[in-house]
C-alpha cells in the first residue's frame, strides 16, 4: 500500500489528511494523485466508496494560488447531495491551506449564490444546470480555471446532462487540466474524452476491488403484496442500529416511510421534492440516531456518506446493476461488515442474474421469515436484556417484589409474563402499498430505451408523476427544481421546461443513441 507521505504532497495538505485519520491512499489514490500533480489529464474508472474525491481533490487543491481572487477549479456534479458532499470534503483537505470552496446547486436561493460569488472562491463545486445558470447570468467568470472535474460522468449522462456539460467546458480555458470520473464509460462520455481531454492517462480500479467483500449479500423471492411484511419481520430480526431501505418511486417512499411509522418504526424517507432544508433536518437526525430507518430513492440518496449503517434493504430491485452497487455501498465502510437485502419478485430473476454478473458474486437465497419467527427473535432480544440487568446486580430495590409474586405464582409464569410485557410483539396493523411494476429485463444494449413490457425506465420509472425519474423527480408537475435542478416539466425526450430559471433555454434536447 501507499502512504499518503510517499505521494510528495505539500506539509499543509499532509497535515489535513493526517487529522482526518487517512494515512494509506486507496488504490485510485495512489495512481491518480501523481499523474494528476504532473499536470496529465486523467480517467479514473471508478465507483462510489473508492475514495474517488480526494483523488481528484488532493491535486486540485494542491495546484491553488490562495493570493488570487479567481476561480482555479471547477468541479462537475449530477445531483446537490454530492455537490455538497464533494465540496464538505474539500473544505476539510483544504482549509489549513486556505482554500475558499463554493457549492452551487439547485433548490438553493440563486441571489445567495451570487453574493457568494462575489467573495472570491477558489473552487466551485456545482450540479451542470446551476452552473449553466450563472455562466448565462455572468455571474460566473471561468476563464482563470486551469483544472476541471467531471466526477460521476455516466450519471450525469444517465440524467441528461450531456450538452450542459459541453456547454460548460466551452467556457473555460483550452489548456486546462481535465480529470474525469466515472464507473462505466459509455460511448457519448468518450467522447467528451476525445474532444475535452489531452492524451488522459486512464486509471482503473477492476470490478473485484469495489464489491465490497465485507457486506453480505441476501435475496429473498416474495410476492409484491407481501414484501412489507416481509420487511418489518426482517427489521425485527435483525434489529439494525442504522438501516436505509430503497425504493423505486417517490411515491414508494413516502408510502413506505409512513407505514413503517404506523407499525412502531422510527422512519421518514427522502426524495427529489423534498426541500432541501428538509433533506438537511432529515439526514442530520439519522446520522444522530434519533430516527431508526431512512427511506430512500437512489437519485436522492446519491452521494449520500453516512458511517455506521449497518443494514440496506433493497425494497424495490434497483433499475440497474451501477445503482445496485451504489445502493448497498451505503454499508460496510470503513472495513466493518454490513448486511444487505434484495427483494425480487418471481419475474425478476434476469435482474439478480445480472447484477451478480456485474458484481462478480453470488447472492444468498434467504426464505423470508415468518411471524411466529419474529416473535422469537423479539422474544431472545428481551431474554438477553434481562440476563444482562442481572448480570448488572443492581437488583436490591426490586427482588422484594419479586419474591411476593413468586409466593403467588410459579416462576416460570412470572418470566413470562415479563417477557410478555417487554417483548415488542410484530406491529400488524393494516397497510396499504401502491403496486409498482415488477422490472423486467431489457435489451443490454439499449441503455436509453423504454424497456420491455410492465417495466420501469432507464432514466425515469414514472413519467407522469409518483416517479423518481433520474433526470428529475419531478417531470411533469409544479415546476420545482428536482435532483436534476429542475428539467423536469415536459417530455423526456422533447421539449425542456426550466422551471424556475429565469433562462429558459426551451429547445429539442436531441434524443441519444438508444444503442449506446
Amino acid at each position: 500500500m501507499t502512504t499518503f507521505q510517499e505521494l510528495g504532497l505539500s506539509s499543509k495538505i499532509l497535515f489535513a489528511i493526517e487529522k482526518l485519520g487517512f494515512e494509506e491512499a486507496t488504490p485510485i489514490q495512489a495512481q491518480t494523485i501523481p499523474l494528476a500533480k504532473q499536470g496529465h489529464d486523467v480517467i479514473g474508472q471508478a465507483q462510489t466508496g473508492t475514495g474517488k474525491t480526494a483523488a481528484f481533490g488532493i491535486p486540485l487543491l494542491e495546484k491553488i494560488d490562495v493570493d488570487s481572487n479567481n476561480v482555479q477549479g471547477l468541479v462537475i456534479a449530477p445531483t446537490r447531495e454530492l455537490a455538497i458532499q464533494v465540496g464538505e470534503e474539500l473544505h476539510k483537505i483544504g482549509m489549513n491551506k486556505g482554500v475558499k470552496i463554493l457549492p452551487i446547486y439547485g433548490g438553493q436561493d440563486i441571489n445567495r449564490q451570487m453574493r457568494s460569488l462575489k467573495k472570491f472562491p477558489h473552487i466551485i463545486v456545482g450540479t451542470p444546470g446551476r452552473i449553466q445558470d450563472h455562466i448565462n447570468r455572468r455571474t460566473i467568470r471561468l476563464n482563470n480555471v486551469n483544472t476541471v472535474v467531471l466526477d460521476e460522468a455516466d450519471e450525469m449522462l444517465n440524467m441528461g446532462f450531456i450538452e450542459d456539460i459541453e456547454a460548460i467546458l466551452k467556457e473555460v480555458p483550452e489548456n486546462k487540466q481535465t480529470l474525469l470520473f466515472s464507473a462505466t464509460m459509455p460511448d457519448p462520455i468518450r467522447r467528451i474524452a476525445e474532444t475535452f481531454m489531452t492524451n488522459p492517462q486512464i486509471v482503473k480500479v477492476k470490478a473485484k476491488e469495489v464489491t465490497m467483500p465485507n457486506i453480505e449479500q441476501h435475496f429473498i423471492e416474495v410476492q409484491e403484496k407481501k414484501k412489507f411484511d416481509v420487511l418489518t419481520r426482517l427489521l425485527d430480526i435483525q434489529t439494525p442500529e442504522l438501516a436505509i431501505i430503497f425504493g423505486r418511486t417517490k411515491r414508494r417512499v413516502d408510502e413506505l416511510s409512513e407505514a413503517l411509522n404506523l407499525r412502531g418504526y422510527a422512519a421518514e424517507g427522502i426524495h427529489g421534492d423534498l426541500s432541501q432544508a428538509k433533506r438537511e433536518q432529515v439526514l442530520r437526525k439519522f446520522k444522530a440516531g434519533s430516527i431508526d430507518v431512512l427511506v430512500a430513492t437512489d437519485v436522492a440518496a446519491r452521494g449520500l456518506d453516512i458511517s455506521g449503517v449497518t443494514h440496506v434493504y433493497n425494497f424495490d430491485i434497483p433499475q440497474d446493476p451501477e445503482s445496485y452497487v451504489h445502493r448497498i455501498g451505503r454499508t460496510g465502510r470503513a472495513g466493518k461488515s454490513g448486511i444487505a437485502m434484495l427483494f425480487i419478485t418471481p419475474r425478476e430473476f434476469n435482474q439478480l442474474k445480472n447484477i451478480e454478473r456485474t458484481t462478480k458474486r453470488r447472492m444468498e437465497r434467504m426464505t423470508a421469515p415468518t411471524l411466529d419467527e419474529a416473535i422469537e427473535s423479539q422474544q431472545r432480544i428481551i431474554a438477553e436484556k434481562l440476563t444482562s440487568t442481572m448480570e448488572s446486580d443492581n437488583l436490591a430495590f426490586y427482588k422484594r417484589i419479586a419474591e411476593e409474586l413468586l409466593e403467588e405464582h410459579d416462576s416460570v409464569s412470572v418470566v413470562a409474563a415479563a417477557l410478555k410485557m417487554l417483548t415488542k410483539e410484530p406491529n400488524e396493523t393494516p397497510v396499504r402499498l401502491t403496486d409498482e411494476p415488477p422490472m423486467v429485463k431489457r435489451d443490454r444494449g439499449g441503455r436509453g430505451g423504454n424497456g420491455g413490457g410492465g417495466g420501469g425506465y432507464r432514466r425515469g420509472e414514472n413519467r407522469r408523476g409518483g416517479g423518481d425519474g433520474r433526470r428529475s423527480d419531478n417531470r411533469r408537475g409544479d415546476g420545482r427544481r428536482g435532483d436534476r435542478d429542475n428539467r423536469g416539466g415536459g417530455n423526456f425526450r422533447g421539449k425542456r421546461n426550466e422551471g424556475s430559471r429565469d433562462n429558459n433555454r426551451g429547445g429539442q434536447r436531441k434524443p441519444q443513441d438508444s444503442s449506446k
